[in-house]
């Protein structure tokens, strides 16, 4: 789990911070959240057609150069979602700095960044046909991660507070339709009565909302925009789980 410190501000605040260089702290964050939401970028360049091969290194270079103070001085940060920046000025490079031949070269000196290539490329292989645009699915990638993130972030509270056994009964409950939840059966597994089991699943809930929102906040330039980003995300989600995603 990432150092919570890296996240006590917006993401905006990040990029207008180490866009202003001499922040180490900003830079770093940038390069963790590099290897959060690398992979709707790789399967974004997979699906507009590029090798394997070449998506590895358009997103390396790409990040690389993000992550690079002075690559972020020229960024609009007052408005829009992160999500939205990320492929803006990814689709920037992959025209202009693709063309200029000035991607990273795998061994050309500079430390690349470590991701589970083969990971982001199965799940390609997996998925069904989809007539979806690339930017659309785009979209459901980094619901998918970022949800992703969240759950992962919230076992390993749970985890931390030796509520794992208690998490992995209950995770389940977080996204599914309150009314078709077990409590009977929960209780009985958890050796508690339906009242108790009704109020951890209520609580659990409650944290991974609160997680899920704060997450969001970060990723948008207006807080006011949070409820609306969760209802996309959680749409976008759906329309995976439906396409079986």
């Amino acid at each position: 789990m990432a150092d919570p410190t890296f996240f006590a501000t917006t993401r905006w605040t990040l990029v207008r911070d180490a866009a202003r260089g001499g922040d180490t702290l900003a830079v770093e964050a940038l390069g963790t959240l590099a290897g959060t939401y690398w992979q709707p970028l790789y399967r974004y360049a997979r699906r507009k057609g590029k090798s394997p091969e070449d998506a590895e290194d358009l997103v390396q270079g790409f990040l690389s150069h993000v992550i690079e103070a002075r690559a972020l001085s020229r960024t609009d940060h007052t408005k829009g979602r992160f999500r939205a920046f990320l492929l803006a000025s990814f689709q920037n490079w992959m025209i202009n700095e693709w063309k200029r031949e000035s991607r990273l070269k795998r061994g050309g000196g500079k430390t690349l960044l470590s991701f589970d290539w083969q990971s982001a490329e199965s799940g390609l292989h997996l998925e069904p046909a989809d007539d979806q645009s690339p930017d659309k699915l785009y979209d459901r990638e980094w619901a998918l991660t970022l949800l992703g993130r969240v759950l992962a972030d919230l076992e390993a509270l749970c985890r931390a507070e030796g509520g794992a056994a208690q998490f992995e009964m209950l995770k389940p409950c977080l996204t599914a339709d309150s009314t078709r939840i077990a409590y009977a059966s929960i209780a009985a597994t958890l050796g508690t009565s339906e009242g108790a089991a009704r109020v951890a699943v209520h609580r659990l809930r409650k944290r991974y909302r609160h997680l899920l929102s704060e997450e969001i906040s970060r990723t948008l330039s207006s807080p006011s925009a949070v409820e609306e980003e969760m209802r996309s995300l959680f749409a976008a989600r759906r329309f995976a789980a439906l396409a079986g995603g």
